[in-house]
């Protein structure tokens, strides 16, 4: 059966480099990887003047590139019995706190074991259901979190309230407020990043300043414990909800979040023998308006023991010593 395929046309402009096609069709759309983008070349889905090319063919002003991209058929989520917490629930929607390791979604190289498995699974024994105008593989999503972020998400059972609480997302009106444990020390103990951020344009599954479409960004911190010259505890507030933007802001400072090899490397792997298993962020507080009962909800989610056991190694590592009088 032939998939339905978009089709889209691009034509160099005037004063482009000459560069890979991959290189400029990744870097112009951040919807498809570069090597998703190197198959649907190979497999004769883009031309350059009604010619097929190799990835490498080099594009100059005038080029006329044609996009013809099929759409996959949709993917059978099964529902699975995996273990969830519920912080809320009503007929509208449900609030989870979502564990640590766990893909919320399906998507390539986790089309199972996610959050919406779980969810469709919890659905069928409580006899509800999930919105589905956030698409097939995402029923019920209004956010998400990353794989290692834990932490209060919430989740909508139709369409109505999916709607809605879109919308108080989009208007920035959702109270959010995380912890995270950083390597290094901020120098002031409260501050506001202010910084437009989007997919760089030398490594596109990062997100950064060095970007092509730099979006608004805005997060609020403010230290809660200091682990000498090693670490800190901090409150985040985004302002706004950019991908990996409590990430990146954190690393523009030189203080990027423990565990989190994507943008800090190996050093935050380990603090002075103290070993952190995962990236150390979590959605403490999500807060919204009801869409059905218009009451405002202030839902909340214990910090995590991963990350109470990194701080107090934290704490014993970087606390005075005390003198031996004997």
């Amino acid at each position: 059966m032939s998939h339905v395929e978009t089709r889209t046309e691009i034509v160099v402009t005037p004063g482009e480099s000459a560069k890979r096609l991959d290189h400029f069709l990744a870097n112009r759309d951040p919807y498809f990887s570069r090597t998703a983008l190197q198959r649907l070349i190979l497999d004769g889905h883009i031309t350059v003047g009604g010619q097929s090319i190799k990835p490498s063919h080099k594009i100059k002003p005038g080029d006329r590139i044609i996009l013809n991209v099929p759409r996959p058929e949709p993917i059978d989520i099964e529902p699975e019995d995996i273990p969830i917490e519920v912080l809320y629930e009503d007929d509208s929607l449900l609030v989870v706190n979502k564990s640590a390791g766990l893909v919320v979604h399906p998507a390539p190289g986790h089309w199972s074991g996610t959050l919406v498995n779980a969810l469709l699974y919890h659905m069928t024994t409580s006899e509800g259901a999930l919105s589905v105008i956030g698409g097939r593989e995402r029923p019920g999503l209004v956010h998400r979190l990353d794989k290692d972020t834990t932490g209060v998400l919430v989740v909508a059972k139709d369409d109505h309230t999916h709607r809605l609480l879109s919308a108080q997302f989009k208007a920035h009106n959702i109270t959010r407020v995380y912890e995270a444990v950083v390597w290094g020390k901020p120098k002031m103990n409260q501050g506001r990043i202010d910084l437009a951020i989007g997919r760089d344009t030398k490594d596109r599954k990062k997100f950064s300043a060095r970007t092509t479409r730099p979006k608004e960004s805005l997060t609020m911190y403010r230290v809660l414990e200091r682990f000498g010259k090693y670490a800190c505890h901090l409150e985040l507030i985004p302002g706004t909800g950019r991908t990996h933007q409590l990430r990146v802001h954190l690393t523009s400072l030189n203080c990027p979040i423990l565990g989190d090899l994507t943008y800090g490397g190996r050093k935050v792997l380990s603090v002075e023998n103290v070993d952190v298993p995962r990236v150390m962020l979590h959605a403490k507080v999500l807060g919204f308006v009801h869409p059905v009962t218009q009451k405002e909800m202030i839902l909340q989610a214990p910090i995590p023991m991963d990350i109470v056991d990194v701080i107090d190694g934290l704490r014993r590592v970087t606390a005075p010593v005390e003198p031996n009088l004997a």
